[in-house]
């Protein structure tokens, strides 16, 4: 489990991270969500103690990574798949992080096997393609088999199969106990992947809090309504309180209707006699969700130079 209280990191007079509080518990996949220069790689850091916090604290099953004495055992973490030395081959590169750490040296080809470059164990990692180094990096977090997994933009470089692959792995990671901490920019792969969320924005927390529960406070539901009687639609709904947005073309009219659940719109339909060939109830993707409540966060939104 990693336990983040109060931690705060300053720069000189910039605030990196500033008083973040959260959990990332185990048996769950937690997705780490910010825009770009929110602090989210900074915090990874100062979890796995490569920087020093100005205030607070980060621990891992209780203490700082640091008092960890075999820290692979404790957590693993992929943190940048480009920092590895080209010129050794991948089973060299594992075979010094198992030494190191006191790991078996048969635990190198467990997880080259696993993650599927057993074939090219012994070539030298600056030939590897971005896609392959990330998954060397993900042997290499799993090699200690740690029960805390870090990730920071994992499937960077992968090909659909390999993006697939890496869900697949971390949702089993999750269901055997492990505490697995995300972080990405690809939303739909949050959708698919994790339990909660962690979102900050400005180095301060957003939201600590299972992704549906997220995703449910910050959109807004939207009823989808195609009649051949739009405009006598639009005026009884926007009497009542809606807000309507026509889209279609005139012959096809349809009405985007917020304020008004699906229910309430059919039964106004149906007292005023007009007639319905669709109703639908749409919610928001997790992307809306977290344009909407980072609105304010974003360090350097586009359109607005500084």
């Amino acid at each position: 489990m990693i336990e983040v209280s109060g931690l705060t990191k300053r720069y000189g007079d910039r605030t990196a991270v500033d008083r973040l509080s959260f959990t990332v518990r185990p048996g769950r996949v937690t997705g780490f969500l910010g825009p770009n220069g929110a602090g989210k790689s900074t915090t990874l850091r100062l979890v796995l103690g490569l920087d020093a916090p100005t205030a607070g604290t980060a621990t891992v099953d209780g203490v700082p990574f640091r008092r960890h004495s075999r820290g692979l055992r404790h957590v693993g973490a992929l943190l940048d798949a480009g920092h590895v030395h080209g010129g050794r081959t991948a089973a060299a590169h594992l075979a010094a992080l198992a030494r190191s750490n006191a790991i078996p040296r048969r635990r190198v080809d467990e997880v080259l096997g696993e993650v599927g470059l057993t074939e090219v164990a012994h070539r030298r990692v600056g030939g590897f393609s971005l896609g392959m180094k990330q998954r060397l990096g993900i042997a290499a977090a799993l090699l200690g088999d740690p029960p805390v997994l870090l990730f920071d933009e994992p499937v960077n470089g992968m090909d659909p199969e390999g993006v697939l692959w890496v869900r697949r792995l971390f949702r089993r990671l999750a269901a055997e106990g492990r505490a697995v901490f995300l972080s990405s920019h690809l939303m739909s792969e949050m959708e698919n992947t994790a339990d909660d969320l962690i979102v900050i924005g400005r180095g301060r927390l957003i939201a600590a809090e299972p992704l549906r529960d997220f995703a449910a406070r910050g959109t807004h539901r939207a009823v989808t309504v195609a009649t051949p009687q739009a405009a006598e639609l639009s005026a009884v709904l926007t009497a009542a309180g809606a807000t309507v947005e026509r889209e279609g073309s005139a012959a096809a009219p349809r009405l985007t209707v917020t304020g008004l659940p699906a229910a309430r719109v059919g039964a106004l339909a149906h007292e005023h006699r007009i007639r319905l060939d669709e109703l639908t109830t749409r919610t928001a993707s997790l992307e809306a969700a977290f344009m909407e409540l980072t609105a304010t966060a974003t360090e350097y939104p586009a359109g607005h130079p500084r």
